[in-house]
Order: C-alpha cells, then structure tokens, then sequence
C-alpha cells in the first residue's frame, strides 16, 4: 500500500533545529508540504495562513510551551478538528495525560522514526 500525502499540508513546531530539518525531511519524502515554526508563538501566526491538515508539537519549548500551544489551537474554532500530535523527549504517563487534557491527539517520543510519524498521520487522515 502506498501512501498518498500528496496534498497534505503538515506543520512541525520545535525549537530544535535537528528535529525540525528529520521531521521535515521524511515528511516531504513521503510528499507531504512541511510547515515549520520555532515555538508556539511562531506556529499560531502561520496556522492562520496556512491552515495545516495535521500539526506536531514539541512539549519542551521556550516562550509558550507544546501544552498551551496546543490547548490554544484546540480553542480556536477554525482548527479545533486538526489533530494535533505531541512530541516529546519524556514518555511519561504524567506528560501524556497532560497532552489529553490540553486536547491532543496523539503523543510521540522523541526520537520517533519514520513509521511512527507516518503512521500516526495515516491514523488521523484516514478519518
């Protein structure tokens, strides 16, 4: 089965610089448009314009970190439906239920491979 993410538009919110440059790199192989933004702030002024299909969100960033990110875009009507995944160096229990209370979708541990970043894209655009 081969994957068409063609028209789909995926934005990646982290302050590292590495995670950004992997993540975009298997995204936009897999033919995915990469969006992506240095911290929370940076993200939700491109939401707006961009409006991606899915967003990643790093949890540990400066400024506004990947939980009120997060529960910021859940609270904005126009993109409360886009799943919105988590990102972490943690795999806490701790960390994920907060990820659930904020709204989030899914919760991946960094360093994720290329089949989980797909495959969790795959589980929300199938939908």
């Amino acid at each position: 089965m081969t994957d068409n993410f063609q028209d789909l538009k995926v934005m990646v919110i982290d302050d590292s610089k590495t995670i950004r440059r992997t993540a975009e790199t298997l995204l936009q192989k897999a033919g995915c448009t990469v969006i992506t933004a240095t911290d929370g702030f940076d993200a939700l002024a491109k939401i707006a314009d961009t409006k991606p299909n899915i967003i990643f969100v790093d949890i540990m960033m400066p400024r506004l970190d990947g939980y009120q990110t997060c529960a910021l875009i859940k609270n904005n009507s126009a993109f409360k439906d886009t799943p919105v995944i988590m990102l972490s160096s943690k795999d806490g229990l701790f960390d994920k239920a907060k990820g659930r209370i904020v709204g989030s979708d899914e919760y991946l541990t960094k360093p994720f491979s290329k089949e989980e970043l797909l495959g969790a894209i795959r589980e929300y655009m199938a939908n």
